[in-house]
């Protein structure tokens, strides 16, 4: 069987409730995606807010504060927002990249060894039974470890360690100044078996959120080497089937799994920062046209707030003076303008009761774009 590239946008799509909002609760919807990019505050508001018919910001605030969905660094070592009944089998996948990322660099550099985190790690997590500040875990480490060897401590321990963060107010449940607290799942078990099973557990459901996928694809989301899907695709067995994809790629995908035709409507939406759609993909040209990328993905990885049209990145948006401000990198049909509008009111009504000028510190990007066609969409 075989699968063109648009059909593999609208199959992900489909499984990224991006063609059409959902009625669905937040943790279910964050079951369904897997994993919400969670790096700026507001993003899994607006990501559900994308896909959810009737999103109450209300339900992810409270889904936050009781840990039904959890905020961590996972996927990419960068922070996510996961359901807590997938947080560990994330983290387990991970394991060897989080471990060879963290206790490397400045960790090593403190004069620090892999012996030395498994000795702090229990004390650490025990004092972390509680909400901890950056400074509260460093001052811990430092009458540990010495003052000067405390800030490398924190860098590879506040990522491997099984660490949440708590919300601490602001319109988006985060500040930019995190605390943490232990994840009530605990520590690694250290066995090789479960980290496998685990690597299987999260290509299944990868793929069901956003398959079929590549092989490179499995590896870049999951920040695994690609020999270790090779080997999860193969002891999942019958569980995923093989397609051929576009120019010949081998793809895999969960038998069942949703695949509309290639001219299935694809309504526009304003895609929050670091959207999990345009990321997670090695392949990014499944959702972002190659002459965009550069355009939307900045030099230090910033990944700015996007227009999707018929599918496809086409432009950025933000908040200014008098609505929303787009900026469309090629001509857009009038029925794309107007679905556009209609989209921009809806989302001044969300911002206007949390933070109406949301994304305000990326905004020096803007200076930096090509020469675009822009309309600000009234709210």
């Amino acid at each position: 069987m075989t699968i063109t590239a648009r059909e593999l946008n609208r199959a992900t799509l489909a499984r990224q409730l991006l063609l059409r909002r959902e009625p669905s609760g937040v943790a279910e919807a964050v079951r369904r995606l897997l994993a919400l990019q969670a790096q700026q505050p507001a993003s899994p508001y607006l990501a559900l807010w994308n896909r959810i018919d009737g999103f109450a910001p209300a339900d992810l605030d409270a889904a936050f504060a009781d840990r039904t969905l959890v905020k961590a660094t996972l996927l990419r070592i960068t922070l996510h927002a996961v359901h807590r009944d997938d947080y560990r089998m994330v983290r387990e996948a991970m394991r060897p990249t989080l471990y060879a990322s963290r206790f490397g660099h400045r960790f090593a550099a403190a004069g620090l060894t892999p012996a030395d985190a498994a000795e702090l790690e229990p004390g650490l997590l025990e004092f972390a039974g509680q909400p901890r500040s950056n400074g509260d875990m460093t001052a811990w480490l430092a009458e540990r470890v010495g003052a000067e060897k405390k800030d490398g401590a924190w860098w590879g321990l506040r990522s491997y360690a099984p660490l949440v963060h708590v919300p601490t107010g602001g319109p988006w449940s985060f500040a930019y100044a995190p605390a943490y607290v232990a994840a009530a799942e605990g520590r690694f078990t250290g066995e090789p078996a479960p980290r496998e099973q685990a690597l299987q557990a999260l290509t299944l459901r990868y793929l069901e959120a956003f398959g079929p996928a590549s092989i490179a694809d499995v590896a870049q989301f999951a920040t695994v080497r690609r020999a270790r899907v090779r080997t999860a695709l193969r002891a999942l067995g019958e569980a995923v089937e093989e397609l051929e994809g576009p120019e010949g790629t081998k793809v895999y995908d969960v038998p069942g799994g949703p695949r509309p035709p290639a001219d299935t409507p694809a309504p526009p939406r304003l895609m929050a920062m670091w959207d999990s759609t345009l990321l997670a993909h090695h392949d990014r040209g499944r959702v972002i046209p190659p002459d965009y990328r550069r355009l939307v993905t900045r030099t230090n990885g910033d990944v700015l707030p996007t227009l999707l049209v018929d599918g496809y990145v086409a432009g950025v948006w933000r908040p200014v003076e008098g609505g929303i401000e787009a900026t469309a990198f090629h001509d857009l049909p009038r029925q794309a303008w107007e679905g556009l509008a209609e989209e921009a009111r809806s989302l001044g009504a969300l911002l206007a009761d949390r933070e109406p000028n949301v994304y305000s510190r990326y905004g020096h990007w803007w200076s930096k774009l090509p020469n675009a066609q822009v309309r600000t969409l009234p709210v």
